[in-house]
């Protein structure tokens, strides 16, 4: 296959230093970078959610940040359907496209293709998240795998998401989530794409995390936040999940001081790095994994023509 025809994937767990990585390989195989984070499209939380800045911006191309409101739904369907446009439109300036977030289920949608479930109404989906917060995970789990037993092996019993997920989607279709992953289909081979995740040892990541929380709330975090419940964003929507904004409401109500602040955001951050990585266990087995301290000299040594 003609190396110019491949999609390049960038994958790794928050501040790994992947926006970074893209960029540098970006400049040297003329390519463009595709935002694949769930919280770096709204246009209203530049700082709390690490998005690309600056020079960043100015040097190579970026699409898909910052252009969503935190008032709109923006669902992985969604992100899909825009990320295939920018692809196309990056190809056909003869460019590579490369693709950097941490969002597991943006990348599982692009190379697996996106389940076609029909859409679910919000009073089945309330009463199931009420169910499962009143009889807790555990006795929900238990449930979940009686209604459908294809559940057992694919869903870790902790997890609640998928678990609130799979249920849903069995009681309103009367058919398990996994039959109908099995008949979703991708627009690309497994050949198109070059996937590369960016391994990062946990100490080493968890001083990172410190140095990045710190950083953001010296560049304004906290303003951002203020700006963000000026504008009473609905509950449900996604935008109300991006770390830090919980806690910075927290420290305005005076309930928490700046240093317990910096150490709520730290702990948050590092649990979410935790899921990324164990998500990546589990659904990125296939991808070439990239040393932290080595993404130069993987830069260095990889094909211009790629």
């Amino acid at each position: 296959m003609d190396q110019k025809s491949k999609i390049i994937l960038i994958s790794g767990p928050t501040a790994s230093g992947k926006s970074r990585f893209a960029i540098q390989l970006a400049k040297k195989i003329n390519g463009e970078v595709i935002n694949a984070d769930s919280m770096q499209i709204f246009k209203e939380l530049k700082i709390l959610t690490a998005r690309p800045q600056g020079n960043d911006l100015k040097n190579i191309k970026h699409h898909l940040y910052g252009f969503k409101s935190v008032k709109d739904n923006y669902s992985t369907g969604n992100w899909l359907k825009d990320a295939k446009k920018k692809i196309n439109n990056i190809k056909k300036k003869k460019k590579i496209p490369i693709l950097v977030g941490g969002t597991g289920l943006y990348f599982k949608a692009l190379v697996d293709g996106i389940v076609k479930i029909p859409n679910i109404p919000l009073t089945i989906r309330n009463r199931i998240r009420k169910r499962q917060s009143k009889i807790g995970q555990i006795k929900f789990y238990s449930e979940l795998i009686k209604l459908d037993p294809l559940c057992k092996k694919k869903i870790n019993k902790n997890d609640s998401q998928r678990s609130i997920r799979a249920y849903e989607v069995k009681k309103f279709t009367n058919k398990s989530l996994f039959d109908w992953y099995s008949e979703t289909y991708s627009d690309f081979t497994q050949d198109n794409f070059i996937k590369l995740y960016i391994d990062y040892p946990r100490e080493k990541l968890i001083e990172r995390i410190t140095i990045r929380t710190n950083e953001m709330l010296r560049d304004g975090a906290i303003k951002e936040a203020k700006m963000f419940y000026k504008l009473r964003v609905r509950k449900d929507l996604s935008s109300n999940k991006v770390i830090g904004l919980s806690e910075i409401k927290d420290y305005l109500e005076k309930r928490i001081n700046l240093n317990v602040l910096k150490e709520k955001i730290s702990i948050k951050t590092r649990q979410y790095a935790k899921r990324q990585s164990t998500w990546a266990r589990g659904q990125m087995s296939d991808w070439q994994k990239i040393k932290f301290d080595s993404t130069k000299s993987f830069i260095k040594k990889f094909p211009k023509s790629a």
